[in-house]
């Protein structure tokens, strides 16, 4: 079969979309801009559809066009953080809904694509990868994440083998330098039941606005950031006032909050309820980093991605 009408084209690669998606989220650590990637490198295939040859290859094809589309956009962004000491470094975060992550499909030639594992899509792993240059990004991306073989990696970035290994393994270094207790497999796409019953009291004191039943549930040295804002909070002293003053007197209202999934990563979506309003309306995420029963980090994001994790803007008063 051949791509040279479009419902061809529609049959062999729109069952690719969810995982090319992801593919360029990592890349770029932005659902947004990997949301435009994806539409570029339909696009991209379809312009050039009459190059393509045997449906075996459309993955591989596709996989192709997506990587060179995320290469094109972190060179003209200039995407690339230089220092990373927390996420305020990378104010182009964004979370990535669980709901999604579960729809990607086996395919013939890689049959666990469908098993995105927790290592290769939580938050500190996309941060790292910012760090890296983009055709390192991408080397480490195609060969340790999807396990594409070194010669069809090099293929994909258009260079030889030894320049992709080579990539690849300063990479691997930069990584660990960031990472050093991550394995990149295929392993703990779930949240346990420790972590699950956590953000329960995490949800359970904000409704009530109970800062000590807040700060109790946080380790001692826990970070909050606030991407794309600069903030950074380290250490129980240093949120001690923040969470106050979010829950005394002058708060903003009363809050409801709904358990949900971001990156592999247990995630609480807030809603407000202002003084004067009836309704609750989605404020933000705050997405759970766990550490030995305790909560480590907090990556607050804004709302504007409550439909892609199948929430509603507004709920109604109880």
């Amino acid at each position: 079969m051949t791509l040279t009408d479009e419902a061809a084209f529609e049959a062999l690669t729109q069952r690719h979309r969810r995982e090319l998606h992801v593919h360029c989220y990592r890349m770029l650590a932005s659902f947004d801009e990997a949301e435009d990637a994806v539409q570029e490198t339909f696009l991209r295939a379809w312009l050039n559809r009459e190059r393509f040859e045997g449906d075996s290859l459309v993955r591989a094809w596709l996989y192709r066009i997506a990587t060179n589309v995320c290469l094109d956009l972190i060179r003209s962004r200039s995407r690339q953080v230089t220092k990373l000491r927390s996420f305020a470094e990378v104010p182009w975060l964004q979370p990535y809904p669980d709901r999604l992550l579960d729809e990607i499909a086996p395919s013939d030639d890689q049959p666990e694509a469908a098993a995105v594992a927790r290592e290769t899509i939580e938050l500190a792993f996309l941060a790292a990868l910012q760090v890296l240059p983009a055709r390192q990004r991408a080397a480490l991306i195609l060969r340790d994440v999807l396990g594409q073989p070194a010669a069809e990696t090099a293929a994909m970035l258009q260079t030889s083998v030894a320049a992709a290994n080579s990539a690849v393994q300063r990479a691997r270094a930069t990584m660990q330098a960031h990472l050093p207790s991550h394995r990149l497999d295929w392993t703990a796409p779930q949240a346990s039941a420790a972590e699950r019953e956590l953000l329960a009291r995490f949800i359970d004191a904000h409704e009530r606005c109970d800062a000590e039943a807040a700060l109790a549930a946080a380790a001692t040295d826990i970070r909050i950031t606030m991407p794309p804002h600069p903030f950074l909070f380290s250490g129980i002293d240093s949120i001690r006032p923040l969470i106050e003053r979010a829950f005394g007197e002058e708060r903003a209202g009363d809050w409801r909050l709904v358990p949900t999934m971001a990156n592999r990563m247990p995630t609480a979506a807030s809603y407000l309820r202002r003084p004067g309003d009836t309704e609750f309306r989605a404020f933000k995420f705050d997405v759970l980093r766990i550490r030995d029963g305790a909560i480590a980090e907090i990556t607050t994001f804004g709302h504007s991605l409550f439909p892609a994790f199948g929430l509603p803007l507004i709920l109604p008063a109880p």
